[in-house]
Protein backbone atom coordinates (compact mmCIF):
# COMPACT_ATOMS: atom_id res chain seq x y z
CA UNK A 1 0.00 0.00 0.00
CA UNK A 2 2.95 2.29 0.63
CA UNK A 3 3.92 1.95 -2.90
CA UNK A 4 0.68 2.66 -4.34
CA UNK A 5 0.99 6.14 -2.35
CA UNK A 6 4.13 6.58 -3.28
CA UNK A 7 3.69 5.86 -7.54
CA UNK A 8 0.75 8.29 -7.02
CA UNK A 9 2.54 10.89 -5.38
CA UNK A 10 5.25 10.13 -8.22
CA UNK A 11 2.76 11.07 -10.83
CA UNK A 12 1.32 13.43 -9.63
CA UNK A 13 4.66 15.63 -9.12
CA UNK A 14 5.09 15.24 -13.17
CA UNK A 15 2.20 17.71 -13.62
CA UNK A 16 3.57 20.48 -11.27
CA UNK A 17 5.61 21.78 -13.92
CA UNK A 18 2.39 22.91 -15.51
CA UNK A 19 1.25 26.99 -14.26
CA UNK A 20 -1.05 27.53 -11.31
CA UNK A 21 -4.43 28.47 -12.30
CA UNK A 22 -5.35 31.12 -9.65
CA UNK A 23 -9.45 30.25 -10.01
CA UNK A 24 -9.51 26.39 -9.59
CA UNK A 25 -10.07 24.89 -6.20
CA UNK A 26 -9.75 20.86 -6.35
CA UNK A 27 -11.49 18.84 -3.68
CA UNK A 28 -10.30 15.41 -2.72
CA UNK A 29 -13.40 12.88 -2.69
CA UNK A 30 -13.73 9.14 -2.39
CA UNK A 31 -17.77 9.62 -3.28
CA UNK A 32 -20.43 11.89 -4.05
CA UNK A 33 -21.41 10.86 -0.74
CA UNK A 34 -18.11 12.13 1.05
CA UNK A 35 -18.94 15.74 -0.85
CA UNK A 36 -22.10 16.38 1.07
CA UNK A 37 -20.73 17.47 3.97
CA UNK A 38 -17.90 20.22 4.60
CA UNK A 39 -16.75 20.18 1.36
CA UNK A 40 -20.42 21.07 -0.17
CA UNK A 41 -20.23 24.08 1.89
CA UNK A 42 -16.57 25.25 1.25
CA UNK A 43 -17.88 24.72 -2.59
CA UNK A 44 -21.15 27.39 -2.25
CA UNK A 45 -19.29 29.93 -0.30
CA UNK A 46 -16.60 29.98 -3.28
CA UNK A 47 -19.75 30.28 -5.39
CA UNK A 48 -20.44 33.51 -3.87
CA UNK A 49 -17.50 35.08 -4.31
CA UNK A 50 -16.66 34.99 -8.06
CA UNK A 51 -16.25 33.00 -11.12
CA UNK A 52 -14.47 29.71 -9.90
CA UNK A 53 -13.47 26.41 -11.64
CA UNK A 54 -14.26 23.43 -9.61
CA UNK A 55 -12.45 19.29 -9.43
CA UNK A 56 -13.22 16.73 -7.94
CA UNK A 57 -10.12 14.24 -7.08
CA UNK A 58 -11.77 11.05 -6.64
CA UNK A 59 -9.11 8.66 -4.41
CA UNK A 60 -10.13 5.88 -6.20
CA UNK A 61 -9.82 6.37 -9.78
CA UNK A 62 -6.64 7.04 -11.35
CA UNK A 63 -7.16 9.87 -14.42
CA UNK A 64 -4.50 11.53 -16.55
CA UNK A 65 -6.66 14.97 -16.64
CA UNK A 66 -7.57 14.65 -12.77
CA UNK A 67 -3.82 14.62 -11.45
CA UNK A 68 -3.19 17.73 -13.89
CA UNK A 69 -6.05 19.48 -12.31
CA UNK A 70 -4.94 18.80 -8.65
CA UNK A 71 -1.23 19.70 -9.75
CA UNK A 72 -2.42 22.75 -11.41
CA UNK A 73 -5.17 23.91 -8.72
CA UNK A 74 -4.59 27.12 -6.39
CA UNK A 75 -6.67 25.49 -3.29
CA UNK A 76 -6.89 22.33 -2.40
CA UNK A 77 -9.71 20.40 0.54
CA UNK A 78 -9.54 17.73 2.04
CA UNK A 79 -12.06 16.41 4.65
CA UNK A 80 -10.07 12.68 5.52
CA UNK A 81 -6.63 11.42 5.16
CA UNK A 82 -5.25 10.67 1.95
CA UNK A 83 -1.97 9.17 2.09
CA UNK A 84 -0.14 10.00 -1.34
CA UNK A 85 0.04 13.50 -0.06
CA UNK A 86 3.06 12.23 1.55
CA UNK A 87 4.43 12.50 -1.32
CA UNK A 88 3.20 14.75 -3.61
CA UNK A 89 5.34 18.16 -4.29
CA UNK A 90 3.37 21.05 -4.10
CA UNK A 91 4.22 24.54 -5.89
CA UNK A 92 4.49 27.06 -2.86
CA UNK A 93 1.53 29.08 -4.66
CA UNK A 94 -1.03 25.94 -3.96
CA UNK A 95 -2.73 26.25 -0.31
CA UNK A 96 -3.57 22.56 0.84
CA UNK A 97 -6.75 22.55 3.64
CA UNK A 98 -8.00 19.53 6.00
CA UNK A 99 -10.93 20.72 7.10
CA UNK A 100 -11.50 17.05 8.82
CA UNK A 101 -14.49 15.36 9.10
CA UNK A 102 -15.24 15.30 12.93
CA UNK A 103 -16.10 18.21 15.06
CA UNK A 104 -14.31 18.72 18.44
CA UNK A 105 -11.94 16.31 20.51
CA UNK A 106 -13.74 13.38 21.93
CA UNK A 107 -12.13 10.07 21.24
CA UNK A 108 -8.15 9.51 20.26
CA UNK A 109 -7.37 9.30 16.70
CA UNK A 110 -4.02 9.38 14.36
CA UNK A 111 -0.92 10.02 16.17
CA UNK A 112 -2.17 10.06 19.13
CA UNK A 113 -3.08 6.42 19.37
CA UNK A 114 0.14 5.43 17.31
CA UNK A 115 2.99 7.15 15.73
CA UNK A 116 3.39 7.10 12.17
CA UNK A 117 5.90 8.55 9.74
CA UNK A 118 3.36 8.87 6.84
CA UNK A 119 1.06 11.59 8.91
CA UNK A 120 4.00 13.40 9.64
CA UNK A 121 4.61 13.16 5.90
CA UNK A 122 1.04 14.52 4.74
CA UNK A 123 1.52 17.16 7.54
CA UNK A 124 4.46 18.17 5.79
CA UNK A 125 2.30 19.09 2.90
CA UNK A 126 -0.79 20.19 4.67
CA UNK A 127 -0.84 24.13 5.11
CA UNK A 128 -3.72 24.44 7.44
CA UNK A 129 -5.32 22.42 9.52
CA UNK A 130 -9.17 23.43 10.35
CA UNK A 131 -10.50 22.97 13.79
CA UNK A 132 -13.32 24.02 15.93
CA UNK A 133 -11.93 25.15 18.70
CA UNK A 134 -8.33 26.42 20.45
CA UNK A 135 -9.14 24.25 23.20
CA UNK A 136 -8.65 21.32 20.94
CA UNK A 137 -6.11 22.15 19.17
CA UNK A 138 -3.00 20.56 20.93
CA UNK A 139 -4.58 17.50 20.42
CA UNK A 140 -5.23 17.69 16.59
CA UNK A 141 -1.60 18.19 16.70
CA UNK A 142 -0.62 15.21 18.61
CA UNK A 143 -3.25 13.46 15.94
CA UNK A 144 -2.08 14.80 12.75
CA UNK A 145 1.84 14.98 13.67
CA UNK A 146 1.53 18.51 12.56
CA UNK A 147 3.09 21.93 14.31
CA UNK A 148 0.00 23.62 15.82
CA UNK A 149 0.97 26.77 14.10
CA UNK A 150 -0.37 24.96 11.15
CA UNK A 151 -3.79 24.96 13.07
CA UNK A 152 -6.35 27.17 12.82
CA UNK A 153 -10.12 26.91 14.77
CA UNK A 154 -12.16 28.63 12.27
CA UNK A 155 -15.12 25.83 12.89
CA UNK A 156 -16.70 22.89 10.71
CA UNK A 157 -18.58 23.95 8.17
CA UNK A 158 -21.51 21.87 8.05
CA UNK A 159 -22.28 23.14 10.73
CA UNK A 160 -23.64 26.26 9.84
CA UNK A 161 -26.40 24.04 8.46
CA UNK A 162 -28.15 24.40 11.85
CA UNK A 163 -28.27 28.02 11.64
CA UNK A 164 -29.86 27.90 8.20
CA UNK A 165 -33.88 27.86 8.01
CA UNK A 166 -35.46 24.24 7.61
CA UNK A 167 -38.84 23.41 7.31
CA UNK A 168 -38.99 21.50 10.45
CA UNK A 169 -42.75 20.41 10.03
CA UNK A 170 -41.90 19.25 6.50
CA UNK A 171 -39.50 17.06 7.61
CA UNK A 172 -41.38 16.00 10.61
CA UNK A 173 -43.82 14.77 7.95
CA UNK A 174 -41.59 12.74 6.07
CA UNK A 175 -40.05 10.79 8.39
CA UNK A 176 -43.55 10.02 9.75
CA UNK A 177 -44.54 8.73 6.34
CA UNK A 178 -41.72 6.92 5.64
CA UNK A 179 -41.91 5.17 8.94
CA UNK A 180 -45.31 5.07 10.01
CA UNK A 181 -44.56 7.31 13.11
CA UNK A 182 -47.44 8.93 15.03
CA UNK A 183 -47.23 13.13 15.23
CA UNK A 184 -47.51 13.13 18.99
CA UNK A 185 -44.93 11.05 19.65
CA UNK A 186 -41.04 12.62 20.16
CA UNK A 187 -37.91 10.76 18.55
CA UNK A 188 -35.32 9.25 20.73
CA UNK A 189 -32.26 8.96 18.15
CA UNK A 190 -29.89 5.72 19.03
CA UNK A 191 -26.54 6.44 17.62
CA UNK A 192 -24.10 4.08 18.97
CA UNK A 193 -20.50 3.56 18.01
CA UNK A 194 -18.48 0.44 16.92
CA UNK A 195 -16.48 -1.10 19.24
CA UNK A 196 -12.82 -3.08 17.93
CA UNK A 197 -14.50 -5.66 20.53
CA UNK A 198 -17.08 -7.28 18.51
CA UNK A 199 -18.76 -8.95 21.64
CA UNK A 200 -19.98 -6.01 22.55
CA UNK A 201 -21.45 -4.37 19.21
CA UNK A 202 -24.97 -6.14 19.17
CA UNK A 203 -27.08 -3.38 20.65
CA UNK A 204 -29.80 -5.72 21.36
CA UNK A 205 -27.94 -7.71 23.90
CA UNK A 206 -28.25 -4.77 26.10
CA UNK A 207 -31.70 -2.65 25.38
CA UNK A 208 -34.35 -4.12 26.49
CA UNK A 209 -36.86 -2.77 23.82
CA UNK A 210 -39.87 -4.56 25.30
CA UNK A 211 -39.85 -3.17 29.21
CA UNK A 212 -38.52 0.74 26.90
CA UNK A 213 -41.85 0.31 24.73
CA UNK A 214 -43.75 -0.60 27.85
CA UNK A 215 -42.66 2.03 29.92
CA UNK A 216 -41.89 5.17 27.47
CA UNK A 217 -43.52 4.18 24.09
CA UNK A 218 -46.82 6.40 25.19
CA UNK A 219 -44.53 9.57 24.41
CA UNK A 220 -41.39 8.38 22.87
CA UNK A 221 -40.31 6.31 19.24
CA UNK A 222 -36.87 5.00 19.62
CA UNK A 223 -35.05 5.28 16.34
CA UNK A 224 -31.92 3.36 15.87
CA UNK A 225 -28.85 4.74 13.67
CA UNK A 226 -25.94 1.59 13.42
CA UNK A 227 -22.63 2.95 12.79
CA UNK A 228 -21.99 1.09 9.09
CA UNK A 229 -19.29 -1.53 10.60
CA UNK A 230 -21.95 -2.76 12.88
CA UNK A 231 -24.53 -4.55 10.97
CA UNK A 232 -21.71 -7.37 10.11
CA UNK A 233 -22.84 -8.17 13.70
CA UNK A 234 -26.07 -8.15 12.88
CA UNK A 235 -29.02 -9.46 10.70
CA UNK A 236 -32.68 -9.63 10.18
CA UNK A 237 -32.22 -12.73 11.57
CA UNK A 238 -31.64 -11.99 14.80
CA UNK A 239 -34.87 -12.53 17.27
CA UNK A 240 -35.46 -8.96 18.62
CA UNK A 241 -37.94 -8.53 21.22
CA UNK A 242 -39.58 -5.35 21.08
CA UNK A 243 -40.61 -2.61 18.54
CA UNK A 244 -38.19 0.16 17.01
CA UNK A 245 -37.01 1.98 13.84
CA UNK A 246 -34.23 1.33 11.69
CA UNK A 247 -33.04 4.47 10.05
CA UNK A 248 -29.40 3.09 9.70
CA UNK A 249 -30.04 4.09 5.99
CA UNK A 250 -31.79 7.78 6.40
CA UNK A 251 -29.72 9.47 3.89
CA UNK A 252 -29.36 12.36 5.91
CA UNK A 253 -28.24 12.22 9.43
CA UNK A 254 -28.29 15.61 10.41
CA UNK A 255 -32.11 16.03 9.45
CA UNK A 256 -31.98 13.22 11.71
CA UNK A 257 -29.72 15.16 14.90
CA UNK A 258 -32.71 18.20 14.31
CA UNK A 259 -35.93 15.91 14.53
CA UNK A 260 -34.58 14.33 17.64
CA UNK A 261 -35.70 15.56 20.48
CA UNK A 262 -33.19 13.08 22.90
CA UNK A 263 -30.05 11.95 21.48
CA UNK A 264 -28.60 8.09 23.11
CA UNK A 265 -25.04 7.75 22.53
CA UNK A 266 -22.08 6.18 23.74
CA UNK A 267 -18.67 6.78 22.61
CA UNK A 268 -19.44 8.84 18.74
CA UNK A 269 -18.41 12.23 18.25
CA UNK A 270 -21.96 12.53 16.98
CA UNK A 271 -22.91 14.16 20.44
CA UNK A 272 -20.13 16.97 19.59
CA UNK A 273 -22.10 17.96 17.05
CA UNK A 274 -25.66 17.16 18.34
CA UNK A 275 -24.95 19.57 21.80
CA UNK A 276 -24.78 22.19 19.48
CA UNK A 277 -28.74 21.98 19.30
CA UNK A 278 -28.87 22.48 23.08
CA UNK A 279 -31.12 19.03 23.39
CA UNK A 280 -30.78 16.20 25.80
CA UNK A 281 -27.73 13.41 25.43
CA UNK A 282 -27.97 10.30 27.40
CA UNK A 283 -24.77 8.52 27.12
CA UNK A 284 -25.16 4.55 27.12
CA UNK A 285 -21.98 3.06 27.97
CA UNK A 286 -22.58 -0.23 28.92
CA UNK A 287 -19.53 -1.40 27.98
CA UNK A 288 -17.55 1.35 29.43
CA UNK A 289 -15.07 -0.40 31.61
CA UNK A 290 -13.74 -2.63 28.63
CA UNK A 291 -13.76 0.15 26.14
CA UNK A 292 -11.90 2.17 28.41
CA UNK A 293 -9.06 -0.60 28.76
CA UNK A 294 -8.76 -1.95 25.94
CA UNK A 295 -10.11 0.48 23.22
CA UNK A 296 -8.55 3.87 21.86
CA UNK A 297 -9.30 6.10 24.58
CA UNK A 298 -10.62 9.68 25.20
CA UNK A 299 -8.94 13.35 24.79
CA UNK A 300 -11.93 13.97 27.56
CA UNK A 301 -12.60 12.61 31.07
CA UNK A 302 -15.43 10.48 30.02
CA UNK A 303 -17.17 10.23 33.50
CA UNK A 304 -16.72 14.03 34.25
CA UNK A 305 -16.78 15.86 31.23
CA UNK A 306 -19.58 14.75 29.27
CA UNK A 307 -22.36 16.86 28.54
CA UNK A 308 -25.29 14.13 30.07
CA UNK A 309 -25.73 11.53 32.05
CA UNK A 310 -24.11 8.03 32.16
CA UNK A 311 -26.21 4.67 32.20
CA UNK A 312 -25.17 1.19 32.11
CA UNK A 313 -28.30 -0.84 31.41
CA UNK A 314 -31.82 -0.10 30.49
CA UNK A 315 -33.34 0.50 33.44
CA UNK A 316 -30.99 3.33 34.06
CA UNK A 317 -31.42 4.36 30.82
CA UNK A 318 -35.17 4.27 30.90
CA UNK A 319 -35.38 5.88 34.55
CA UNK A 320 -33.31 8.73 33.36
CA UNK A 321 -35.54 9.69 30.05
CA UNK A 322 -38.59 8.96 32.19
CA UNK A 323 -37.35 11.65 34.92
CA UNK A 324 -36.36 14.01 32.30
CA UNK A 325 -32.73 14.21 31.12
CA UNK A 326 -30.32 16.81 32.89
CA UNK A 327 -29.28 19.61 29.92
CA UNK A 328 -27.48 21.87 32.30
CA UNK A 329 -24.06 21.36 31.25
CA UNK A 330 -24.71 21.36 27.40
CA UNK A 331 -24.27 24.72 26.73
CA UNK A 332 -20.77 24.74 28.63
CA UNK A 333 -19.29 21.64 26.64
CA UNK A 334 -20.67 23.34 23.17
CA UNK A 335 -17.98 26.34 24.50
CA UNK A 336 -15.10 24.03 24.97
CA UNK A 337 -15.70 22.38 21.37
CA UNK A 338 -16.62 25.31 19.41
CA UNK A 339 -15.24 28.73 19.78
CA UNK A 340 -17.65 30.36 17.15
CA UNK A 341 -21.24 29.09 17.62
CA UNK A 342 -23.03 31.61 14.39
CA UNK A 343 -23.28 29.16 11.76
CA UNK A 344 -20.48 31.26 9.64
CA UNK A 345 -17.74 28.77 9.43
CA UNK A 346 -17.46 28.09 5.64
CA UNK A 347 -17.55 31.93 5.63
CA UNK A 348 -14.50 32.52 7.80
CA UNK A 349 -12.56 29.63 6.59
CA UNK A 350 -13.54 30.68 2.73
CA UNK A 351 -11.92 34.36 4.37
CA UNK A 352 -9.05 32.80 5.75
CA UNK A 353 -8.08 31.19 2.28
CA UNK A 354 -8.42 34.42 0.58
CA UNK A 355 -6.81 36.53 2.64
CA UNK A 356 -3.80 34.37 2.06
CA UNK A 357 -3.86 32.84 5.49
CA UNK A 358 -4.54 35.77 7.53
CA UNK A 359 -7.41 35.46 9.62
CA UNK A 360 -9.68 38.60 9.85
CA UNK A 361 -10.17 40.36 13.21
Amino acid sequence: MYSKHKVFGQLFNIFTRFPIKNNLVSFIVDSNKSFSGNLEYIKDEFEKRGNYEFNFYYKDKFSIGSFKKLATSKYIFLNDNFFPFAFMNFKKETLVIQLWHAPGAFKKFGGSVESSEMLKMISDNTDYLITTSKNINKYYSEAFQIDESKIKALGLPRADYYFKEHDLNSLRENFNKKYSVDDSKKIILYAPTFREDKQFNNVFDYIDLDKFNEELSGDYVLALRLHPKIKKFYSEDISVDGEYIDCSDYENEQELLLLADILITDYSSIMIEFSLLNKPIIFFAYDLDNYLENERGFYLDYKNDLPGPIVFDSNQLIKVIGEGVDTSRLSSFSKTQFDEINGEASKRIVDFVLNKGVENG
